[in-house]
């Protein structure tokens, strides 16, 4: 009763301002939520200005009550629902009843939600019924009532069509539609593949719905619905202070122990996103000491504690691959109800067989992203060490010691019972980079995973109650909203708001502090109430690395500064409800770098990486980078089928080939595939090749020194020997590789040989990884090739891009596989050389090469130096060329292993095959076993030598490419083969 007059009384009070333009409540107190706005200085107290300023003193001081924000009374006068109050979604902009008709039947309280309350018109027998409508930054939903947390729709906004087809310009996000009834008044939204038609009350709600629906997403220039550099949806972030941070992880050993710990500090949500998912996966090792580390354990424990988590799973071709996605929906829907899983796409409604959801991709609170080249799953776990035996089984547990090329598991029920014998077959040692991501950029990743989950939850369950449709958390577009801490120090305006427990709860009527009430009208900084935050990221606190210890960039809090939003709508009634809360200021040590310069010295760089002052620890030194501040994008390969976008993006097309054309002294690349096309090549479409080959031939024509390095898998990662009747899918990649490289006169080496002639090596070369090892104590030796999995491009030592698209045309054109990745551009520097010339590099990139370089040539810590340059000829041929060409020559002495540029033939390959076999009794795809005893000649005699004594002389991993390999037969499928009759796009 008291709540319901205080209610009154409130109401009664705003009218009363607003209809005589004077003030009731002069008594507000100094403690009100967000201090009066007085006039600026020079300018008259008019009445409006006194009435104004009386209003928001008294509202801030009454709106402090949460019980009085839940108030449904106030809520409906004010036009605000609990989606208004939540910070994580942005400024409240407009809300409001409309009608729609393409929502299911809503069964409670049908009569209220009649399109009109008329009688005797027919009007409301087509299905219209009443929603509330919340309009923010970022999206449009519908629920049921202001009060209900759950949307029943909601409009992503995504890059819009730069023309409708009709000449009449650039798509509009919101549209009004004439009808023929003038007592009918709709509106429509379209975006992406969607277009919806609502309805209101009067034509005037149609024009403000329509202007602040296109202000919204249009008017900024860096708003959701306009593309940005490379065409990517999401626009460069950390060009200023932002919180945008990075960091790399070679192998998975170290990606993996980063991600477990991240999901063990979860407070609210997990999103996971994967080409294949084994809920078995342990991601630490030893797995017998770390049984809690298995990702269903810890998905388990967080699901108890109350974090939702939302796993969108990739729907495979069962008779293509044998993933088995839907046996891990099933265990892990068995978990708790608290975790949900979707599979996409239905192949059979959506018409997509060949293509692929490829993204890698684990989200934790919106606050720290992975992605990269590593699945959660069987096979990726590695360190630098590439060990390819493991008996008796301490690393790999069962089904995860995975060798494709010898066999893929046709069941997965029994996880833990060994697919291969580990006493006869070697593993094959997995290569990957991944990365972590802060700040903006993160919140852009998971903005891609809502719109994906949204997208798959409309096309396979679109009534399922039990998986709900995702709204994306808010952070404004446009990359220089940020405040300083030296702009408050001299008087700037901005303020802060308090993000601790920023959850999505399902009632905002659960007790709460006096910090934790929504402010409603902008706050000045420089007041007296100015209050300084110490925040915590849903209980996940940034400012520590993964290991718990404080980052020697992260000592200080973060604050949360507020954006200054402009009115995008000149009538909108409080339209500066809730203020923008989702940015971060760095902290105080960063701006003093900033200040003093972010170059630091060599010296000091090099002790801090001994020092493992890093998201590492000590073991780990050499596959996680340091933690620094960068620029990054996300760029992407989405289309309608994966994304539901009205368009193709392919943005990580763009960046490949633009980034290639600008880089000034080196590219460095190492991709799964590499599959590419010249202009002019009429199959395959993607550039990135052309780019390649015209930067070469401006080095060329410029008399400069410039280099292209590519790492690539000797072999695909497929089940087969290379002349098994089987292997066809094998053949065929290996035949558009080389088609790409060096045979035809659609190859690269082809083209620049004819141009330039043997010099063309001095420019590009190619390269892959081998491995060696024992099977077992006293075992046979062995060696496999390190299957290179990462998909990364390092230029100049400044800038990096890592994601999980390949280097073909299913990654890259956008409208085949779905890809994501990151552009990470450097912003703190320490003094290198290139070229023989003094040179700033990157900390981020130049960590990453050196680290890669290391462990791919086998050098250790302090001889790093010798590498430090990347493209003089003491690092690159005396260095790089002749470990590679040393380890190749090695590596065939011992083991004549598969492939080498000795085979020409199917022919020769089987005699050789035939002859390994029978001398070393095993039966291994590739070969790959040595012999007891490598025989040679001495004197006319024939002596024997234990192998491993002739492979102590390798360095590293780094192997040559084997340009010549089956040089002589036409590798693509025949007509007797199945995959001869499929689309040839499957294999590039």
């Amino acid at each position: 009763m008291m709540k319901s007059q205080m209610t009154r009384l409130f109401l009664y009070a705003v009218m009363e301002v607003l209809e005589t333009g004077d003030f009731l409540f002069r008594d507000v107190p100094s403690s009100a939520a967000l201090p009066i706005i007085r006039p600026a200085l020079g300018r008259q107290h008019s009445m409006s200005d006194r009435a104004k300023g009386a209003m928001q003193g008294y509202l801030n001081h009454f709106l402090s009550n949460i019980d009085i924000v839940n108030s449904q009374e106030v809520c409906k006068f004010l036009e605000v629902s609990k989606l208004s109050f939540a910070p994580e979604y942005g400024p409240k902009l407009k809300e409001d009843y409309i009608m729609v008709k393409h929502l299911p039947k809503i069964l409670d309280n049908a009569e209220d939600r009649r399109c009109c309350s008329c009688q005797w018109l027919c009007c409301c027998r087509d299905n219209w019924q009443k929603v509330w409508a919340v309009l923010k930054p970022g999206f449009l939903a519908f629920l049921k009532d202001p009060f209900d947390p759950k949307p029943l729709d909601i409009v992503v906004f995504d890059v819009l069509p730069a023309s409708d087809g009709n000449g009449e310009g650039r798509v509009s996000l919101a549209k009004e539609v004439h009808d023929h009834n003038p007592l009918r008044h709709y509106f429509r939204v379209t975006c992406g593949t969607r277009s919806i038609k609502l309805r209101t009350k009067s034509n005037a709600k149609v024009k403000d719905w329509v202007v602040a629906i296109n202000d919204a997403g249009l008017r900024p220039p860096e708003g959701w619905c306009h593309p940005h550099r490379f065409g990517s949806f999401a626009p460069p972030r950390g060009l200023v202070e932002d919180g945008s941070q990075a960091q790399w992880f070679v192998d998975g050993s170290a990606a993996f122990e980063a991600i477990g710990l991240a999901i063990e500090e979860a407070k609210s949500e997990i999103f996971i996103c994967g080409w294949w998912l084994c809920p078995e996966l342990y991601l630490r090792r030893p797995f017998h000491a770390h049984a809690s580390s298995r990702l269903d354990s810890l998905l388990e424990s967080k699901a108890k504690q109350g974090v939702q988590v939302y796993i969108l799973l990739y729907k495979e071709v069962a008779l293509a691959l044998k993933i088995n996605s839907v046996y891990s929906k099933r265990k892990l829907l068995g978990i708790h109800e608290n975790i949900r899983v979707l599979r996409y796409p239905d192949h059979f409604s959506s018409g997509v067989y060949l293509w692929s959801h490829h993204e890698k991709i684990v989200i934790v609170d919106h606050q720290i992203c992975f992605l990269g080249g590593l699945d959660l799953c069987f096979g990726r776990y590695d360190s630098g060490e590439h060990k390819v035996g493991d008996h008796p089984s301490q690393i790999w547990p069962g089904k995860d010691y995975y060798n494709p090329r010898e066999s893929e598991p046709n069941s997965w029920e029994d996880t833990m019972k060994d697919e291969l014998d580990r006493l006869k077959y070697p593993r094959m040692p997995w290569h990957d980079v991944h990365c972590a991501l802060w700040g903006p950029p993160c919140r852009d990743v998971a903005r891609h995973f809502v719109q994906r989950w949204n997208y798959a939850k409309r096309n396979k369950a679109p009534n399922e109650q039990a998986i709900p449709l995702l709204l994306p958390q808010h952070h404004m577009v446009i990359p220089h909203y940020m405040g300083k801490n030296k702009e408050i120090e001299s008087g700037e305006n901005s303020d802060y708001g308090n993000h601790k427990d920023v959850r999505r709860n399902d009632s905002f009527s659960s007790l709460s502090s006096f910090q934790d009430v929504p402010l409603l009208i902008p706050q000045e900084a420089d007041g007296p109430d100015a209050v300084k935050i110490e925040p915590k990221l849903n209980g996940f606190n940034p400012l520590h690395d993964l290991h718990g210890q404080t980052s020697r960039l992260s000592r200080n809090p973060f604050f949360f500064g507020k954006c200054k939003i402009e009115p995008l709508i000149p009538d909108m009634p409080m339209r500066g409800f809730v203020d923008d809360h989702d940015t971060l200021d760095l902290q105080s040590e960063m701006s003093h770098m900033k200040q003093t310069g972010l170059e630091v010295s060599e010296k000091e760089w090099w002790e801090i990486q001994e020092r493992g002052d890093q998201v590492a620890s000590a073991d780990e030194m050499g596959q996680v980078g340091p933690r620094v501040s960068c620029c990054c994008q996300i760029i992407r390969s989405v289309s309608q089928w994966s994304a539901g976008t009205s368009q193709n993006e392919e943005s990580i097309h763009s960046a490949y080939c633009s980034l290639i054309d600008r880089a000034e002294h080196y590219v460095y690349i190492e991709n799964q595939f590499f599959i590419s096309g010249l202009s002019g090549d009429e199959i395959i479409q993607n550039r990135v090749l052309e780019a390649i080959y015209r930067r070469i031939m401006r080095a060329h024509n410029e008399k400069k020194c410039f280099r292209v390095i590519i790492v690539i898998p000797l072999l695909p990662g497929f089940q087969g020997g290379v002349d098994d009747s089987g292997a066809a899918s094998v053949r065929a990649i290996m035949h558009w590789q080389y088609r790409t490289i060096c045979r035809g006169h659609n190859s690269i080496l082809h083209n620049l040989y004819n141009l330039i002639g043997p010099k063309m090596h001095d420019y590009i070369s190619f390269y892959g990884l081998r491995t060696y090892g024992r099977l077992y104590d006293g075992g046979p030796v062995a060696s496999s090739q390190v299957y290179v999995h990462s998909k990364i491009m390092i230029i100049d030592d400044r800038t990096t891009l890592i994601g999980s698209a390949n280097i073909n045309d299913r990654s890259l054109l956008g409208s085949r596989d779905s890809e994501i990745g990151v552009l990470i551009e450097d912003r703190e520097f320490v003094h290198s050389s290139i070229g023989g010339k003094s040179w700033k590099a990157g900390k981020f990139a130049m960590s990453l090469r050196l680290s890669l370089w290391s462990e791919h040539i086998g050098l250790h810590a302090g001889e790093v130096n010798q590498i430090r340059d990347p493209v003089i000829d003491s690092t690159y041929k005396d260095i790089w060329m002749a470990t590679a060409k040393t380890n190749t020559t090695i590596y065939q002495d011992v083991f004549s292993c598969i492939p080498n540029d000795l085979i020409h033939t199917r022919v020769s390959l089987r005699q050789c095959m035939s002859f390994w076999r029978e001398k070393t009794g095993h039966t291994t795809t590739d070969l790959g076993i040595a012999p007891n005893k490598l025989e040679s000649y001495k004197d006319g005699d024939i002596t024997g030598t234990d192998p491993m004594e002739r492979l102590k002389s390798v360095k590293g991993h780094l192997v040559s490419f084997p340009l010549d390999f089956m040089c002589k037969e036409d590798l693509r499928p025949v007509f007797n083969e199945s995959e001869y009759y499929a689309s040839p796009q499957v294999f590039h």
